[in-house]
């Protein structure tokens, strides 16, 4: 038979209020006697009525995770540390993946899974600013990423030019001239692939070295797109020295087709990447990277959406917040 309310109230020698107060959170209640609750639910195994709790409260204490593609190790990385902090914080996290279409963006935005949850982390990368407005509803939106960059909206993001501008230069110093950029986009000019592609633009200026259109491999984000692109240099009779690798898994699908092609690396081309995925630090040789601040986007972003929910944070024009960076020197590129 299952254990109700009433049998923790008797367990603990206190009122059916005072239990409902303890398991809302109720912060006017005397340690000793949160205690006491506490210890009569883990004797009795006491499993609390989420649903009836949420349509009391108005509240679920989950939080809404939109990310395109989770196999994308970054998004993996990520989507574990909001998990941690959310915890933290006493909220668990849903995760949605909407493969960057406009159909599933809009869906999480209005649908079922927008009603499970009291605020929610949204990634788009389809649909437009206005839209994401239009659509949002009244509970608390936290962006991430930097394809919005509106007034409007709470965003969390990370440096992304200033980042790829420092990792060029770090591969520029040490004496490379010929730096193949790999996974760039060259229509995106606001996404992470602009906004990288900018910064790497940006050093070579500073070092006073043209920008060579042949050195730019467009394509994907994936470790295949990586070694295609390579190969593709290669074949071409391309010159290079060094690639920069627009995200870490871009870097090593770069670095393994070097490698089987007998190129060794660094001291025939050096490779540096973008993110600082958990991988790089264990390849052969292991990978010079960009560490974007993955720590302080989850506790930002996690904790100013807890705070709209919660009414901690003064209603406003949305707060933009930009990680700080690290460039991890390793040995692919010295």
């Amino acid at each position: 038979m299952a254990v109700t309310m009433n049998d923790v109230a008797r367990a603990a020698g206190v009122s059916l209020k005072t239990v409902s107060n303890v398991l809302n959170d109720y912060e006017f209640i005397r340690p000793a006697t949160r205690q006491k609750v506490n210890e009569a639910i883990a004797e009795l195994g006491y499993e609390a009525n989420l649903t009836a709790r949420s349509l009391r409260s108005g509240k679920t204490r989950m939080l809404g995770l939109v990310l395109s593609d989770l196999s994308v190790p970054y998004y993996g990385e990520l989507a574990s540390k909001l998990m941690k902090v959310a915890s933290l914080r006493g909220y668990r996290v849903l995760v949605e993946q909407s493969d960057a279409n406009v159909d599933n963006e809009l869906s999480a935005l209005q649908g079922p899974f927008r009603q499970l949850t009291d605020g929610l982390l949204f990634t788009p990368l389809a649909m437009e600013a206005d839209a994401v407005a239009s659509s949002r509803g009244n509970k608390p939106v936290v962006l991430l990423g930097e394809y919005i960059l509106d007034a409007r909206f709470d965003l969390v993001t990370m440096k992304n030019e200033e980042a790829a501008r420092a990792v060029t230069a770090h591969l520029l110093a040490g004496g490379r001239r010929r730096v193949a950029v790999v996974g760039a986009h060259p229509e995106d000019s606001g996404g992470s692939a602009g906004l990288r592609l900018s910064g790497y633009r940006k050093a070579l200026e500073d070092a006073g070295i043209a920008f060579d259109p042949a050195l730019m491999a467009p394509g994907g984000w994936w470790r295949d797109a990586g070694a295609a692109a390579v190969a593709g240099l290669l074949d071409a009779g391309v010159p290079f020295d060094a690639v920069f690798g627009l995200n870490d898994t871009l870097a090593l699908g770069a670095m393994h087709e070097l490698l089987i092609r007998g190129i060794k690396v660094p001291q025939d081309v050096a490779v540096a990447g973008f993110d600082d995925i958990d991988e790089a630090r264990f390849a052969s040789p292991s990978l010079t990277t960009v560490s974007p601040g993955m720590d302080e986007i989850a506790e930002r972003s996690i904790g100013l959406l807890i705070d709209r929910i919660e009414g901690l944070q003064p209603e406003d024009d949305g707060v933009h917040v930009e990680a700080d960076f690290i460039l991890k020197i390793r040995e692919s590129a010295p």
